[in-house]
């Protein structure tokens, strides 16, 4: 690791939890330089839901290259372009109902917000956007300005103008309708909270806990933003893609945003971010914002063959399968440690494991590696075991990856115990 301690910045973050040189991956696995196996419970934050190496995704990149296919070609017509477009247009808008136009941001999901963000203010005519706590939408001075978790506001960089939080859905508990406190200050013009251009919200709250939006909370804030003519954004950058189950994690709920941001898995495991819009809000003057990379015309490859997946519901299916697995195990170990008071949530092939016990959660995650399981943390104080597993993965790898996190807590609570042993 010496070569990456030597010339890579201190913002490396991933390499610090994951600490070996990976060289190949396939499927729900990764394999490291000395050809040690690891189950994938992380999938790239989201980006490759449909494995790494998707056979149909690497045959279609391979053929495409082969033909001296454009690689780059910043917003120009091009044949992947139109294959992409017609494809969504066909696979996802059409049975859905769902009238978009797609404006092609940067490659990251950031830059998809940020033109959100950008269009809102523009159209409305007012500065004002309203987030919610424990939110996260990305990096970037305006998607950050909108990132509720604290470990990323400095008041040294971040800029906290024209933008307000409101409580999310269960912030403070399950006896209180969050959506009371925003409707109040809403109707009260001496509130203090200015009325804002957009909304926007992430169905589940991946980094921020695995949060989970009730369906009428959802439907909630889609009336208010209708009764004071508020823009609905939904950031759909990590749960959406069928992380959810559905392929849009809001179609559940019955509503319909005015945008919506996609991202990491929309381009195949290859960089591509979306900005989904109700026809009459695009307002762009030609060129008036743009992007080097915003056309990747690989990740339009790629795309295409991953959207075949959605030509039925077989997919959707084996989620829902599989998310009543993850569910019942998850509610399993919790019940076997009691002590731990664990908390279950989540959706889809996105649950948490919430263990209250400050760095228990990291204790698991640095375990579990060593153990061949790569699995990220989340929650404002990491106290949350994420668990983010391709959506294509085997139930055998499934339930396999799921008794290492089972034996690592076990693991853990008899050191503990032993080392109190030795104490008294």
């Amino acid at each position: 690791m010496r070569i990456f301690e030597q010339m890579e910045s201190q913002v490396r973050g991933y390499i610090r939890s994951f600490p070996a040189i990976f060289e190949k991956a396939k499927g729900s696995y990764l394999y490291d330089e000395q050809g040690n196996e690891y189950i994938d419970f992380f999938a790239g934050a989201g980006t490759l839901n449909y494995g790494h190496n998707n056979d149909r995704v690497s045959s279609a990149l391979i053929d495409y290259i082969q033909k001296d296919g454009v690689v780059h070609g910043l917003d120009m017509a091009t044949s992947a372009k139109k294959r992409f477009l017609q494809k969504l247009q066909d696979t996802v808008f059409s049975p859905r109902n769902l009238e978009y136009k797609v404006q092609f941001t940067g490659p990251t999901g950031t830059n998809s917000v940020e033109s959100a963000l950008k269009l809102a203010r523009m159209i409305k005519n007012r500065s004002n956007i309203v987030a919610f706590t424990n939110g996260f939408h990305g990096l970037s001075m305006g998607s950050l300005a909108v990132t509720g978790n604290n470990f990323y506001r400095d008041e040294a960089h971040i800029s906290r103008s024209n933008v307000s939080f409101m409580p999310y859905d269960g912030y403070f508990g399950p006896d209180v309708n969050t959506l009371d406190y925003f409707r109040k200050f809403l109707a009260d013009a001496s509130s203090g909270l200015d009325l804002p251009a957009a909304v926007i919200v992430e169905t589940i709250q991946a980094e921020g806990g695995i949060n989970v939006a009730s369906d009428e909370w959802l439907q909630g804030l889609e009336q208010i933003c209708r009764e004071f003519d508020i823009l609905l954004i939904i950031d759909e950058i990590q749960v959406g893609n069928g992380r959810s189950g559905e392929f849009f994690s809001f179609e559940r709920a019955g509503i319909t945003p005015d945008m919506v941001t996609l991202s990491k898995s929309i381009g195949g495991g290859l960089p591509l971010a979306l900005l989904l819009m109700r026809p009459e809000l695009d307002q762009w003057k030609p060129g008036e914002h743009t992007g080097t990379f915003r056309g990747n015309n690989l990740a339009f490859v790629a795309s295409v063959e991953t959207l075949a997946y959605w030509d039925s519901n077989d997919l959707s299916d084996a989620i829902h399968y599989k998310s009543a697995i993850l569910k019942e195990e998850l509610q399993a170990i919790a019940a076997k440690y009691p002590d731990l008071n664990c908390n279950v949530r989540g959706r889809g092939l996105i649950f948490g494991l919430e263990i209250p016990e400050l760095g228990f959660a990291k204790e698991v995650s640095r375990i579990a590696f060593e153990k061949g399981l790569v699995i990220e943390l989340s929650g404002a104080d990491d106290q949350v075991v994420k668990f983010l597993p391709p959506l294509t993965i085997d139930e055998e790898t499934l339930r396999k990856g799921i008794a290492i996190i089972d034996e690592t807590i076990g693991e853990i609570i008899s050191t503990k115990q032993d080392r109190l042993r030795e104490e008294f």
